[in-house]
């Protein structure tokens, strides 16, 4: 069709509406790409009465049509395309929202689950829960316990998701009804598969109780799972970092949604980005032992290094996440010394330089008050984040293939050169 087309097809029906297989004739694209366009808010549909089929206007298609040309012929001119649409995260004036509803907002009112059936779906389902066949689960703990004692959680994630990769007939189909199966099925097997702290402990509930058995041995409470939950919620997605990028990648070359998330798990476990809520667990430890912050700033700014735990680029103000959780952990009377030690760091780096806490340290004075090793805020964060990755490779899948295809600056010696010698 051409978009001439379009327009000559609108006033055979009421009001101009195009059927599902026009429009996505139309756009060239299959019909579940359609629906992942009104999934992210790029098309509206409209149930016709007495029909369970949806229609579309066809302004909204031609234009949408004409954006997608536009966008096309600027990659080719370029040879790559890296812009990145999304109707899933954004950040905007020291805030961030999950499909337009303010993110502390809807973790402070709904569970990690609903919060991840929202980023996936714009729905949101009371209750929610994920389980996984126990196929599945065993699968992935027998390839967990083969790896070695020291294996990081992040190793072990990684081989959980392959293990339930491979229990999946269907993984490379990536219709939207079989990505959210998979995500579905993928979370809690990740939570699932990571040791327990303690045996005895039963592996039911919600995510944020399965998950508080594999970070300490420590009995939990209300108050404490609530911090949990939250912070699961408040982790599970934050726009284009790092490891949402590689995911996006790997699914603009269709790699399965299992695959995408192993792309994420590699590129989380940089310091830079998923382990530094270790670096803000470790200094608040350091703190808390020798009882006041300045000597420990003093030597960690002596060695070069930045303080973990304070500032974040996309935030010049507070990091709406660490409010969030420094709000709950405030009525934690566990969290009071952890508390007033991350205070302390602030208050000693802002003599010089006013940088603000960020997500790290609240998850450093959550994790250091109830026990947990300094890989529990990595390991929260990985799979509060799995929400995120899933939600992004859905998004991708829709985009034209392998549209992710830079092309190197060659910077090296210029040919011809002769043959090296042994």
């Amino acid at each position: 069709m051409t978009l001439m087309r379009a327009h000559e097809l609108a006033p055979s029906r009421p009001e101009g509406r195009l059927t599902t297989k026009e429009t996505a004739e139309f756009l060239g694209v299959k019909p579940e790409t359609v629906y992942a366009y009104v999934s992210r808010g790029l098309l509206s549909s409209r149930r016709e009465p007495g029909s369970r089929a949806s229609t579309f206007d066809a302004q909204e298609v031609t234009d949408l049509a004409r954006r997608n040309r536009r966008e096309a012929a600027a990659s080719s001119a370029s040879g790559v395309d890296l812009s990145v649409r999304t109707g899933i995260t954004l950040i905007e004036e020291g805030r961030y929202y999950f499909r337009g509803v303010d993110a502390t907002e809807l973790t402070a009112h709904h569970s990690f689950e609903e919060v991840t059936e929202w980023l996936w779906t714009g729905r949101l389902v009371p209750d929610a829960t994920f389980t996984a066949p126990d196929s599945t689960m065993d699968a992935a703990r027998r390839a967990v316990n083969a790896l070695p004692a020291h294996t990081s959680p992040t190793d072990r994630l990684r081989a959980a998701a392959i293990a339930a990769s491979a229990e999946d007939p269907l993984r490379f189909d990536l219709s939207e009804e079989s990505v959210l199966g998979a995500g579905r099925v993928l979370i809690p097997t990740l939570v699932g598969a990571l040791p327990k702290a303690r045996r005895d402990h039963p592996d039911d509930g919600p995510l944020a109780h399965r998950l508080w058995r594999r970070l300490t041995g420590r009995p939990s409470d209300d108050a404490s799972l609530r911090v949990l939950d939250t912070a699961l919620g408040l982790l599970a997605d934050h726009d284009l970092a790092a490891s949402t990028l590689a995911v996006r990648v790997a699914a603009s070359a269709r790699a399965h949604a299992y695959a995408a998330v192993s792309a994420g798990l590699g590129a989380l476990e940089g310091p830079l980005h998923g382990a530094a809520s270790g670096l803000a667990h470790r200094l608040l430890l350091e703190v808390l032992d020798q009882g006041t912050a300045g000597p420990v700033i003093a030597a960690e700014l002596r060695a070069g290094r930045r303080v973990p735990g304070l500032g974040h680029r996309l935030y010049p103000g507070e990091d709406p996440r660490a409010q969030a959780l420094f709000g709950l952990l405030e009525q934690l009377p566990a969290a009071e010394p952890a508390l007033l030690a991350a205070r302390d760091i602030v208050a000693t780096t802002a003599r010089h330089t006013p940088l603000h806490a960020n997500v790290d340290l609240a998850l450093a004075v959550f994790t250091a008050s109830h026990g947990m090793p300094d890989t529990a805020g990595e390991t929260l964060f990985a799979v509060a984040r799995t929400a995120g990755w899933i939600a992004h490779a859905l998004e991708e899948y829709g985009e034209r293939p392998l549209r992710m295809r830079p092309s190197g600056q060659y910077v090296g010696p210029r040919p011809p050169r002769p043959l090296p010698e042994p």
